[in-house]
């Protein structure tokens, strides 16, 4: 399994990220607005207070990342555990080529929603909410995320909102055959979306309003579609091409 164009993906797919999650994580930014109209751009969760370390607020949001990583590594565990067993029981070739289909074609999907250009994963997403909804009572102890073990288990928690990228690479992980393997896959995925939450989480909902401008979800989204059209002409050529492997998400039964 090749982990580089999935950490791409990631990278592609967290100007998503950054409508999800980045109201926390800019919550502990030195620069976060904290009146006016400003203040509404970013979840009051722990807003830093005047004077407070920088440090202990990096330290926040590394703490808060790291739980979301987490459990999108246990997600990809269970999800490649379960479908590794389900194969080992019954090989059904049919089927993972319906997966590996299924996996790229929700690439497409997040692509054309990134660009603005189809909000069907949106329905997805809302699907998911039954999910979120039993979690949500466990995030108010949370709250405020003051301390580092309050921003793990919150990262934690939130590594299972419902989201259409998260699915899309789960489906990926489900590929994988094997729970370390499916684990390997989100862990990638996390780490893609690592770096712009980390610099969200410095340069508060300055890069938020930047990350949401159309050209950058333009491009973004324009990534991440390429990645999904790829993997279907591989699956529809049947042939194996050592630069078309390289670039595809999925390993192809």
């Amino acid at each position: 399994m090749n982990l580089l164009p999935i950490l791409l993906a990631g990278l592609a797919g967290s100007v998503h990220c950054a409508g999800m999650c980045g109201g926390i994580v800019s919550a502990f930014s030195a620069g976060a607005p904290r009146s006016g109209a400003a203040r509404a751009q970013v979840i009051p969760i722990a807003p830093v207070r005047a004077g407070a370390a920088a440090g202990a607020a990096a330290g926040h949001v590394l703490a808060y990342n790291a739980g979301r990583i987490g459990s999108y590594m246990l997600a990809g565990a269970m999800a490649g555990g379960l479908a590794g067993s389900v194969a080992s029981l019954a090989r059904v070739s049919a089927l993972q080529l319906a997966g590996y289909w299924m996996a790229n074609l929700m690439l497409v999907a997040m692509g054309l929603y990134l660009m603005d250009a189809w909000r069907g994963l949106a329905r997805i997403e809302a699907a998911g909410g039954v999910l979120w909804r039993r979690l949500q009572p466990l995030v108010k102890p949370l709250v405020p995320m003051d301390t580092p073990l309050k921003a793990l288990a919150l990262g934690g928690l939130w590594g299972w909102v419902p989201c259409g990228m998260v699915y899309s690479v789960l489906l990926t992980a489900m590929l994988s055959g094997s729970a370390l393997d499916g684990a390997l896959v989100m862990g990638a995925f996390g780490l893609g979306t690592l770096p712009m939450l980390l610099a969200m989480g410095m340069a508060g909902a300055q890069l938020r309003q930047y990350l949401q401008q159309r050209a950058v979800r333009l491009a973004c989204g324009l990534l991440v579609l390429g990645f999904g059209l790829l993997g279907m002409v591989r699956a529809a050529s049947g042939s194996q091409h050592g630069w078309l492997d390289l670039l595809c998400l999925t390993v192809q039964p």
